[in-house]
């Protein structure tokens, strides 16, 4: 969607809110509401999913295709409503805040929601300066500027790229995100080792999100994987593989910092990596491989993507291994770090057996063309080695600079 337009309809097919919106430049697409058990852990589902792509086809041209392989990260959360205890209708639930008071005069506030959280302050103090008869001035909470807007300014980006040498993209999101308080993230920033930017070391490549906001958030008391993944940053938010990606880096600099052992690292990766399997939509996102993947290729497709296979399977065993794909790319001078390429195989080897098999090499590809899948890795690095190869093998010997 657009910068600075969305869309909300009231009038769904059956009655629902839908809306799309832009958001850390991405376009977030929502909503569902309905009844479901209470748990700690709600996991979205496919159906959802689903229903929510079905109306925004709704809205979008012909030339404009959204499919299942497009959705990088999905969530859902329990929203607990409450019962007005003053209330003579004792099963009116409210979708907004309540405020009680009890016989002793404690105050309580419960429900709401962030968007209206100044509201909810405003009507929190009303009532105790109400019942408890406190001097007090008018309400100022519509005045109070959150931390970091004091010195902030459209412009602001401006003066981090040029003290610090940050890239524009990167300051701007420092800008937007923290206020005044990215120079204190800037200050941080670690030497990149190029000639531009000059500080300021990515998180993953695609996203502005940068090593010095782990080192930051720390200071600002996060204390674990997922509060950086999903608060600090919205990695986990806007794309739950790079998310994935992000991890091994985020929690290397949290340990550093607040002296993790390797026990307590270890741990802190796998509660991470259970978040976004569960909790952001991987779950889903690799159950389109096992669940509506049935091969569907053309016999042409099937034999090319069999023949793209054998490149990197040189010893016909069935299946290929980081070990293949290590040796493909040094033929082609293309260096990957080793953690990198078993993340790479991960995504696809649906039986965890450390392999990738001719199947679920050709499940993947039928779902990619299906467009239940969308970005993987896999694919794309082994298409890229397919047409380097060729290249090089369509030299002629005269022109090559070489042989007797």
């Amino acid at each position: 969607s657009p910068d600075n337009m969305g869309l909300l309809d009231p009038a769904t097919s059956d009655g629902r809110v839908i809306f799309f919106l832009p958001w850390e430049k991405m376009t977030i697409a929502g909503t569902t509401d309905s009844p479901t058990d209470v748990t700690s852990h709600p996991i979205p589902t496919e159906e959802d999913i689903n229903f929510i792509l079905s109306e925004v086809r709704n809205y979008l041209g012909a030339d404009v295709e959204v499919r299942r392989g497009d959705v990088l990260a999905a969530w859902s959360g329990i929203r607990p409503l409450v019962t007005d205890p003053s209330s003579k209708d004792t099963q009116s639930i409210s979708r907004n805040h309540v405020v009680n008071i009890s016989d002793s005069g404690l105050i309580t506030i419960a429900g709401g929601k962030w968007t209206t959280y100044r509201a909810m302050a405003r009507d929190t103090i009303d009532a105790a300066v109400q019942e408890h008869n406190l001097k007090a001035d008018s309400c100022r909470t519509m005045g109070l500027q959150l931390e970091g807007a004091q010195d902030w300014s459209p412009t602001l980006y401006i003066r981090l790229v040029q003290d610090y040498g940050l890239e524009s993209e990167v300051a701007q999101h420092l800008a937007s995100t923290y206020g005044d308080k990215a120079f204190e993230v800037a200050k941080i920033a670690q030497v990149t080792g190029k000639r531009w930017p000059i500080v300021g070391k990515r998180l993953v490549s695609e996203f502005p999100y940068i090593e010095a906001e782990v080192v930051y958030g720390v200071k600002e008391y996060a204390r674990t994987a997922v509060d950086m993944i999903s608060r600090r940053t919205r990695l986990a938010f806007l794309n739950v593989q790079a998310a994935e990606e992000a991890l091994p880096r985020i929690v290397d600099i949290m340990g550093k910092e607040l002296n993790w052992c390797e026990q307590k690292k270890k741990e802190e990766l796998e509660i991470a990596k259970k978040f976004l399997y569960y909790e952001m939509g991987y779950k889903v996102k690799t159950d389109q491989l096992t669940d509506r993947s049935e091969i569907s290729l053309v016999p042409s497709d099937i034999e090319r993507y069999k023949k793209r296979f054998r490149m990197f399977d040189k010893d016909k065993k069935g299946f290929i291994t980081i070990l293949d794909v290590q040796r493909v790319l040094e033929s082609i001078s293309v260096q990957i770090a080793e953690n990198t390429l078993h993340e790479i195989l991960n995504e696809v080897d649906l039986n965890k057996n450390g392999q990738v098999e001719l199947n679920e090499f050709l499940q993947l590809m039928s779902a990619i063309q299906k467009g239940h899948v969308s970005g993987s890795r896999l694919a794309v690095l082994m298409k890229s080695a397919e047409e380097k190869l060729r290249r090089r093998a369509a030299i002629p010997v005269d022109r090559s600079g070489g042989g007797l």
